[in-house]
């Protein structure tokens, strides 16, 4: 007896005009190339000066397709197995209501990965105090995410999970999102956090064999929140909640500097 399924993946697509301003521009998977610049174009950086400091905004101008820190993140609907259900995610829903760890890896039933996903899940009421969601994503069918939800830890299984693995069977989301190996159908460790406006403001990327920090993950989301709470004040390396921040002016740095 034959078994078929059929699983769907959509994803918001709108042509983007080249030279068109990145505060108008839609954002979308499909992101169009420039027909103009052929070399990868810098940051801007739009500074507007107030009576205390100077507010640095980058505006990251999209090259290559990829998503980069500083654009909309793109939008995606996918199925997800969470609570040992099917259930649907859509990006956009989190919009104006939470903060998104997004996080891809290789494959279910592999090594690294189990570390990874788990140790987010422990830490998940961590995430949910600073109104953040989690979000998992890999290649793998709902099928295979659910069998391996409900396969034990200690036999290399994820266990309950207290956030949703989404499904990416089309790889249109890893793609979209620039971390998809295309000879190998997999994505990389790749890892973004984007704020309550849909915005991507920080991502980073491991080859396949080296897992990630969810204490670093925690503490740059923390900064960034921080930053946005406090937006004439930025973080120096390392900062941690209780740590004193830097005014981005001369006068404001000096201050720091002479402190530490």
């Amino acid at each position: 007896m034959a078994c078929s399924f059929s699983a769907a993946i959509t994803v918001s697509s709108a042509p983007t005009p080249a030279a068109r301003p990145l505060a108008a521009a839609t954002q979308s998977v499909c992101i169009a190339r420039s027909a103009v610049a052929t070399t990868a174009r810098p940051l801007r950086l739009a500074a507007s000066r107030s009576a205390r400091a100077t507010r640095l905004v980058a505006r990251a101008s999209v090259v290559d397709d990829l998503p980069l820190v500083g654009n909309k993140a793109p939008d995606f609907e996918a199925e997800a197995v969470f609570d040992q259900e099917f259930i649907n995610v859509k990006l956009s829903d989190y919009i104006g209501k939470k903060y998104v760890i997004l996080f891809f890896y290789p494959l279910d039933f592999t090594f690294v990965c189990p570390t990874e996903i788990t140790a987010f899940s422990d830490r998940y009421e961590e995430f949910e105090k600073l109104n953040t969601e989690v979000l998992g994503v890999s290649i793998d069918s709902v099928f295979s995410h659910l069998a391996w939800v409900q396969t034990d830890r200690k036999s290399g299984g994820l266990g309950d999970l207290k956030y949703p693995l989404v499904s990416d069977v089309t790889k249109s989301i890893s793609k979209a999102f620039g971390v998809l190996i295309p000879d190998q159908g997999i994505a990389l460790r790749g890892l973004f956090i984007i704020d309550k406006e849909g915005v991507i403001q920080h991502s980073t990327i491991n080859n396949l064999a080296i897992g990630r920090s969810v204490d670093e993950t925690m503490r740059t989301l923390q900064a960034l929140q921080y930053v946005q709470e406090n937006p004439d004040e930025v973080c120096p390396a390392g900062w941690k909640p209780g740590e004193r921040s830097m005014k981005p002016d001369p006068k404001g740095s000096k201050e720091y500097f002479a402190a530490i």
